[in-house]
């Protein structure tokens, strides 16, 4: 990774209420760009319904976005590494809320096909830029807790933006959803807009940087744990408002409330696994898998009871709540001194990884059953389990290795 000659006496002065103001607004825009992002899972059955189309089918909403991510993450870095951050964050969200108008006003399922590519577009080039600028927004002793904010939007978007678009879209249909998402990815452009200073690049990452990570043994085990956690959770997670509408036969409100105690669960998932992580990380992944497994597993037998279901979906939420933190952290200790670098890929592969698992957990829902899904799902989210835990005693048993460096 190369530097450019950018003074830091560039940017303009930032008070800390503007760069609070400034933290806030990338800290939306990434909320509004997960939100979007997954907004289909809680609306998958009325949107099928409504274009005639199969759950599987329908499920290909969440697999373009994800495949379109894992190529324009690095595809934008590359392309714009000498463009103001400004103003590309503000193109982005700028797309992101066409691409919700656009879904909202669809009279034909390919018009969906086509807005959530937009949204792909946007989830790329909007993580590959925004999430490395927090600690340019404020003084350098409040980096660490700006930077945290920003990534609290992850979660806050993962686990409240399926309960939330499928509470609206019960009381007002899932085409409201998506121009609620739009109204707010307005603001969010207007907040931008208003709260950032001029942003040019601080460093330009090439793709010999990006080549050289990836021959890194580390980011070899973070890229193959990411790839199985996050296919085993979206090749499943997909399929829950089908799932307990067709096997536990729960009512839409009921799905509703059941989708946002997992949210909350979710959020306290990620905040006891950013707790623990740096500490015992492999311990901690490993666990946040097995919960994963453990809820999936268990879900066509006691899942068919709601008590049993939502007793589950709770260890769900907890379980995956934790992946993404965990995820991260593995990939910034393998690439400490190219960080932008070990975004884009985190990025790139977490995308791709959510498009192929929704892509197959839509093959078996299509040609075999619900609660298959669910199995298969369990299997690969307990072999990251194993994984985690096997690559820990090696670690311990490789003379001047760090167990707890997550490599």
């Amino acid at each position: 990774m190369s530097t450019t000659a950018t003074p830091r006496d560039d940017i303009p002065s930032r008070t800390p209420l503007r760069g609070r103001l400034a933290v806030l607004s990338v800290t939306l825009g990434i909320f509004a760009v997960v939100t979007t992002e997954i907004l289909p899972i809680g609306l998958l059955t009325p949107i099928g319904a409504d274009f005639a189309v199969a759950d599987g089918t329908a499920g290909l909403m969440m697999t373009m976005p994800g495949l379109l991510a894992a190529v324009a993450a690095p595809v934008v870095t590359l392309a714009t590494a000498r463009a103001d951050r400004r103003l590309m964050l503000g193109a982005f969200v700028l797309l992101l809320a066409v691409a919700d108008f656009l879904t909202a006003a669809a009279t034909a399922y390919w018009v969906v096909l086509l807005a959530r590519v937009l949204v792909g577009v946007t989830i790329g080039g909007f993580w590959s830029v925004g999430v490395g600028l927090a600690a340019r927004l404020v003084p350098a002793r409040s980096a660490g807790r700006a930077t945290a904010v920003v990534f609290a939007a992850v979660p806050l978007g993962s686990v409240l933006g399926v309960p939330a678009g499928t509470l609206i879209g019960d009381l007002a249909g899932w085409r409201t959803a998506f121009v609620t998402m739009g109204l707010l990815s307005a603001g969010v452009l207007a907040l931008l807009l208003l709260t950032l200073p001029a942003l040019p690049p601080e460093q330009v990452t090439r793709p010999a940087v990006l080549r050289d990570l990836l021959r890194e043994p580390g980011t070899g085990f973070a890229l193959l744990t990411t790839f199985l956690v996050v296919l085993a959770h979206f090749g499943t997670y997909t399929y829950v408002t089908p799932f307990l509408r067709e096997v536990t036969h729960a009512g839409p409100g009921t799905v509703t409330g059941f989708l946002l105690v997992y949210g909350c669960a979710g959020v306290a998932g990620n905040f006891l696994g950013g707790a623990l992580v740096t500490r015992r990380p492999h311990a901690t992944f490993g666990a946040a898998a097995a919960l994963i497994a453990l809820a999936t597993a268990l879900l066509p037998f006691l899942g068919r009871s709601e008590a049993g279901a939502l007793a589950l979906l709770v260890l769900w939420g907890l379980g995956y709540g934790a992946v993404p933190v965990c995820s991260q952290n593995w990939f910034a200790r393998a690439a400490t001194r190219t960080p932008e670098a070990a975004s884009v890929l985190f990025t790139a592969s977490f995308q791709a990884t959510i498009a192929i698992g929704a892509l197959a957990g839509g093959f078996v829902v299509d040609h075999a059953t619900l609660p298959a899904v669910m199995a298969l799902g369990a299997a690969t989210a307990g072999l990251v389990s194993l994984a985690a835990r096997i690559h820990f005693v090696r670690a311990r048993s490789t003379p001047g290795a760090r167990p707890s460096s997550g490599r």
